[in-house]
């Protein structure tokens, strides 16, 4: 059954475009450039997931804290200051991150347009302030929704305070995205619905158990399916 007249709230990252796929890359060519003498590439991983958990709490998210996360990792398995050298070595891995290059999830400019024909669109995204404003200009995707919020971090409060600010009812809002720790999770707490388009490469830290019998998330395969719900 095709659903009309709802809003839909969209996640950016992971959703709308690739994001972790290309911090990925990035942490496979710093492992593979780092080369520790002891230490095999599994283990550095965890000591780097573990800064940047950490670095995520004290500092936000984003291309430069990523940076400052692989900049300590480097510097507490070497136990010394990381070189200018190296400092830029780091800043070269990452230069796809820096430069903010968007990398659009097929079918979705496509699939916008045609929800926005007959529904309220959002989007919500958490982050660095100017790299999210950033990499939406370069999307091209700003026209379709009728508000953006960029936030810091996407908890509860976040959206029962999106509830108030718009007025929405929320049995008939839907939160769409990739995230079960920012995106479903905490949308259902305020009483919205939710989509979970599973995303392969979504981070470690944005992962989480969803109920299964919870029938007020819906589960997509792919985004462009969202055409036959809604």
């Amino acid at each position: 059954m095709r659903l009309t007249g709802q809003v839909l709230i969209f996640d950016a990252d992971d959703t709308l475009w690739e994001n972790n796929v290309l911090f990925e890359r990035v942490i496979d060519d710093f492992l593979g450039w780092l080369a520790h003498p002891t230490l095999d590439r599994a283990e550095i991983r965890a000591i780097l997931d573990d800064i940047e958990a950490a670095n995520a709490v004290a500092h936000g998210y984003g291309s430069k804290v990523f940076l400052r996360s692989l900049g300590e990792c480097l510097e507490r398995l070497h136990r010394r200051p990381a070189t200018a050298e190296e400092r830029r070595r780091i800043e070269e891995l990452a230069v796809a991150l820096v430069e903010h290059r968007v990398e659009l999830i097929p079918g979705v400019s496509e699939t916008l347009a045609s929800l926005g024909d007959r529904h309220d669109l959002l989007l919500l995204t958490k982050g660095d302030l100017e790299e999210q404003r950033r990499k939406l200009e370069v999307s091209a995707l700003a026209h379709h929704f009728r508000e953006v919020h960029i936030v810091p971090e996407k908890d509860v409060e976040v959206y029962r305070r999106l509830v108030r600010q718009h007025d929405l009812t929320p049995a008939t809002t839907w939160m769409i995205g990739n995230s079960p720790k920012s995106d479903i999770l905490p949308a259902r707490q305020a009483g919205m619905n939710a989509v979970f388009i599973p995303n392969d490469n979504t981070w470690v830290l944005e992962r989480a158990d969803l109920a299964p019998d919870d029938d007020r998330v819906l589960r997509l395969r792919r985004f462009p399916e969202l055409l036959d719900h809604f």
